[in-house]
């Protein structure tokens, strides 16, 4: 009896050691690189209208990258006219072995024109992409907005990237406001968000912004920003010292869109003021007529109890000042969307941006309905399709399921002046204010109390019933 408990100990601990094993080896293994290119993605370098950079992975056996471009045909006679372009190739060890990305920026292009490339090393080719340079004219823009996606990205964020596509397959350009990922530097979550894009990122170049989740502490103690994000990400270089790739800014058809490193300001002074006056300095002589700025802590939390005062104290003077018109933002797991007020004025005329807050992964946070916020949603995932010509900004957020959830219009008259228009009557869905089912598990009496304190004070401050 006792050798056989002995035995059944051992065999237990054997399939705990070998489970354990194997879950490390998923980790590990579960996207390793080849000599074929992966994780192809679109970026910016340059100006839109005449370039396009792209970045691809492979393993240590390819030294030499090199991308092939031509204008799209719908002949494929055009395979052997295509220009060959060299690489800038960037070793780098990650999760213990030995990888390479190759970054491409393809120049003096065309405006308003479609291209077709693929990467490879000469040998081993992706398949053939198709992508639109942006016009050199003041036409409409439309892009893809995502809060973060973070966990069960493979899972569950996938239907958030997919169902955007699906919705507005011809955008322009993804933005990504943070907490890509949930672990800055596991290289088998990013391989699980470019598996989730898939041929997406090929075809629609991505602007990215990190977030907390993409730093991680080095042996110094120091934060630094994940190790996958310069060689994996093409993003303009034009940011602020010290922030390359992090903190940016670019023009496209009469917008400019700037994006902040809301972490690295969380973590320092330094770094917040460096980015407030680099931002001044980008906006003071903007000759755009579209403001776009982009951060993962947002200048208003969903939450009570999750403000960012310090960053909102440095930033709302200056987004007031040089009238930002919106501000893309993550971080609190919920929705909303609103602006700075006082409660019973008229919205209709705002004196600031427009603050959004977004999530488009499957974790959620408890939902504070705070007085900014005009559209909330709680526990659900969405991403946001936003269009913007000469004189109107429209905004629509969905669901996963692809149900209209939130719209609204910004009007800007020949002054620059905005009018914000409810889109109410086109709305598809009640607000989803409903607690995540955790929450009702694990909130104390008082907490929940407080909550349908908030939740009927939101509902009475709106008129519903």
């Amino acid at each position: 009896m006792r050798a056989a408990s002995q035995s059944l100990f051992s065999g237990l601990i054997l399939s705990l050691f070998v489970t354990s094993s194997s879950a490390l080896f998923a980790q590990t293994k579960i996207y390793p690189p080849s000599p074929f290119p992966d994780r192809i993605i679109l970026g910016y370098k340059g100006a839109p209208a005449t370039s396009q950079a792209v970045n691809w992975r492979t393993d240590s056996t390819v030294t030499k990258g090199i991308a092939a471009i031509h204008e799209a045909d719908p002949s494929p006679d055009f395979v052997p006219n295509a220009k060959i372009v060299n690489a800038l190739t960037q070793p780098i060890k990650l999760d213990g072995r030995q990888v390479h990305y190759h970054e491409v920026n393809f120049t003096d292009l065309k405006p308003s024109t479609q291209y077709v490339y693929r990467v490879g090393d000469g040998e081993n080719w992706s398949e053939w992409f198709h992508f639109t340079t942006a016009s050199d004219k003041n036409e409409p823009v439309s892009f893809l907005y995502f809060g973060d996606a973070q966990t069960e990205i493979r899972s569950l964020w996938s239907r958030a990237i997919r169902g955007a596509y699906a919705t507005l397959p011809k955008a322009d350009f993804m933005i990504h406001a943070g907490d890509l990922i949930n672990r800055s530097n596991a290289d088998h979550e990013w391989g699980e968000w470019f598996e989730a894009g898939g041929w997406i990122n090929g075809m629609i170049p991505n602007l990215s912004t990190p977030g907390n989740h993409e730093y991680f502490k080095d042996t110094d103690n120091d934060l630094k920003v994940s190790m996958h994000w310069r060689p994996q990400f093409a993003l303009p270089e034009n940011g602020p010292e010290g922030l390359i790739e992090t903190a940016y800014y670019i023009d496209y058809q009469n917008n400019r869109f700037i994006f902040l490193n809301s972490e690295e300001a969380d973590n320092s002074i330094r770094a917040m003021n460096r980015q407030a006056e680099w931002f001044e300095d980008v906006v003071k002589n903007n000759p755009n007529r579209w403001t776009v700025v982009v951060h993962h802590h947002p200048v208003y939390s969903t939450k009570q109890g999750r403000s960012n005062d310090r960053w909102r104290r440095k930033m709302e003077p200056l987004y007031k000042k040089y009238n930002v018109d919106i501000v893309l933002q993550g971080h609190d797991h919920s929705y909303g969307r609103g602006l700075n007020m006082p409660t019973g004025e008229s919205r209709q005329t705002p004196d600031g941006p427009i603050y959004v807050v977004s999530v488009s992964g499957p974790k959620m946070y408890d939902i504070g309905l705070q007085d900014w916020m005009d559209r909330a949603a709680s526990n659900t995932q969405l991403y946001q399709v936003i269009t913007v010509d000469l004189s109107k900004l429209a905004f629509k957020a969905f669901t996963v399921n692809g149900d209209l959830y939130d719209s609204f219009e910004l009007n800007k008259d020949d002054k620059g002046k905005n009018t914000l228009v409810e889109l109410e009557g086109t709305l598809q869905m009640k607000e989803r204010l409903e607690l995540p089912e955790r929450y009702l598990k694990t909130f104390k009496e008082a907490d929940l109390k407080h909550y349908n304190e908030r939740f009927l004070e939101y509902k009475k401050r709106k008129g519903l019933k």
